[in-house]
């Protein structure tokens, strides 16, 4: 059996590199185990000819990162990642390839650690960013551990990076009749009854059809991350006010909210959180965006004592954990309670 070894040039090569493979070992081992490792090198090495490798030889070929990384995001889009989540996984990876100049299998996790370290000072991004960055590496090092490139990911001992919690904003029942009473055409009332009743994404939103409206049993549904189906509901007053925008188009786009102006396009994520931000400066009303109808829905919907399950499914959150971030507990509640049961 021959193996071609690239080393220095010693008479007897074997003994150099059980030596080297020892010396190198030294930090993460103690006495017994290196003791046991130089006994299992001897032994499995005992009817090994090691012969240098002569110059011209070609190295085994091995996939390059950029070859991994083509292959971990057709893992991860066969697990039903979106594209846009694949996006964010690609530019977050190629960046550190490009800083931390080895290839994954030899990357440490002090290289690792210090890359996001570093990261954070260049780009002075909060710590949940860098949590996120984090989680990419460790799924990506993980898929590489699961596939036998590397023996252990690296990324196991950089733990989850803590970030101050902060209490987010919801939506005063005033705010909400205030956008209401003067949000200026019965395309953004239906856009903001909608958002509010189901606290869908505005991704969700955008993607609707018309036909994907049950009016009798006030329902849709609407295809949520990883193009997983899930049944929502409206209110009401939403199912007026979605009939009378509808009632009121000239246009047989199929897509149930589109532009106001001619050629009457697909409204897209991008429009409906300008539209939401100017309604929100001109009445002087905080941070108005889509995703905070949705936190607000849950807060309320868990203040109201609907069970965190139900919330969860209404949401369509995968984890339990991410419905409980969006729900934040009513302080007025927490105060009348305190009186209740203690005092």
């Amino acid at each position: 059996m021959l193996v071609y070894y690239e080393f220095w040039r010693y008479t007897n090569m074997k003994e150099q590199i059980i030596s080297e493979i020892t010396r190198q070992m030294l930090p993460y081992l103690d006495n017994a185990q290196l003791e046991h490792l130089l006994e299992t090198l001897q032994h499995c090495l005992w009817s090994v000819e090691v012969i240098e490798k002569p110059e011209g030889a070609v190295q085994r070929n091995t996939e390059t990162n950029e070859e991994l990384l083509t292959m971990f995001l057709s893992a991860k889009r066969v697990e039903g990642c979106s594209e846009k989540t694949l996006r964010y996984y690609e530019t977050s990876l190629q960046k550190m390839f490009s800083q931390v100049d080895s290839h994954v299998t030899h990357m440490t996790t002090d290289a690792l650690r210090n890359y996001l370290s570093e990261y954070q000072q260049k780009s002075q991004c909060s710590k949940s960013n860098i949590d996120n960055i984090r989680r990419i590496l460790s799924s990506f090092f993980a898929w590489l551990e699961d596939e036998n490139y590397i023996m252990k990911s690296p990324v196991r001992r950089i733990h989850k990076i803590r970030s101050s919690k902060t209490v987010k904003e919801t939506y005063t029942d005033e705010a909400l009749e205030t956008m209401r009473d003067q949000c200026g055409s019965v395309r953004d009332l239906a856009m903001i009854d909608l958002l509010a009743s189901t606290g869908m994404r505005v991704g969700e939103l955008v993607h609707l059809n018309r036909e994907d409206i049950d009016f009798e049993n006030r329902e849709c549904v609407v295809f949520g991350k990883g193009s997983k189906e899930r049944p929502v509901y409206f209110d009401a007053r939403t199912k007026i006010h979605l009939k009378n925008y509808l009632d009121s188009r000239k246009d047989d786009n199929p897509a149930l909210f589109v532009s106001l102006l001619s050629p009457h396009n697909r409204l897209e994520i991008s429009g409906v959180e300008l539209c939401l931000r100017k309604l929100g400066r001109r009445l002087g009303i905080m941070k108005v965006h889509p995703h905070k109808f949705r936190r607000t829905l849950a807060t309320r919907a868990i203040d109201k004592g609907m069970p965190i399950e139900q919330v969860q499914r209404l949401l369509g959150h995968a984890k339990i954990d991410t419905t409980m971030q969006y729900a934040m507990v009513n302080q007025n509640n927490v105060k009348i309670s305190h009186r209740k049961y203690i005092g």
